[in-house]
């Protein structure tokens, strides 16, 4: 496919405007490094072209600080001084959600948590209320059933607008794969961590 020219074109009474400016539904998945570092560049990406961006990160502690959550947050600075860009939101799981603060304390029910990110993102994308999200991690409260796959599945398919949604993480359900427009499989090849090396900031974080 270069110079993004498709090989094929469907008989679907869609003129070539029509069809390229269809939301977007990609999942990254698959054993290899790389599956967040993508979608945080296509979420850097979606930014410079002026579509609001936000971020769910599940599963990772909040204590674990990733070098794009620092850029993205940077950026969403920079629109609210410039005017460029678009703003930008980063929430996490791991400290309670940045919307039930009152529960960063408690005694983490990792599944409840995973289930009430679900609840806000179902809200959000029914409000339209970004332009492009970032959902890290998520294939694993569905592989580990904390969160319904049809349900989810039945909510991006049905999605208002042109909201872009990017899923990330190992062992996608195969009804989530079978939904998405784009789905990259990460193969592990090599990786220093099977010779004996620790992982690295900026490699790793």
């Amino acid at each position: 496919m270069p110079r993004g020219v498709p090989d094929t074109v469907p008989d679907d009474g869609l003129t070539t405007r029509q069809r390229r400016n269809q939301p977007v539904l990609a999942v990254h998945t698959g054993d290899g490094k790389g599956k967040s570092t993508a979608a945080f560049g296509m979420a850097m990406r979606a930014w410079n072209a002026g579509l609001s961006v936000a971020v769910f990160q599940f599963v990772k502690s909040a204590k674990w600080k990733v070098g794009e959550e620092s850029a993205l947050l940077t950026l969403g600075d920079v629109h609210v001084e410039t005017g460029k860009g678009a703003p930008v939101e980063w929430h996490k799981m791991g400290q309670g959600w940045s919307w039930l603060r009152a529960n960063a304390d408690h005694d983490a029910d990792h599944a409840e948590d995973a289930r009430a990110g679900w609840v806000e993102i179902s809200r959000r994308l029914a409000a339209e209320q970004h332009d492009f999200y970032v959902l890290d991690e998520f294939t694993y409260p569905l592989d580990w059933g904390w969160v319904d796959t049809d349900e989810v599945v039945e909510t991006l398919r049905n999605r208002p607008g042109r909201q872009h949604v990017i899923i990330t993480g190992r062992r996608a359900p195969a009804a989530l794969t079978d939904a998405a427009d784009l789905v990259t499989e990460m193969r592990k090849v090599a990786h220093p961590m099977d010779a004996g090396r620790k992982g690295q900031k900026g490699i790793e974080w």
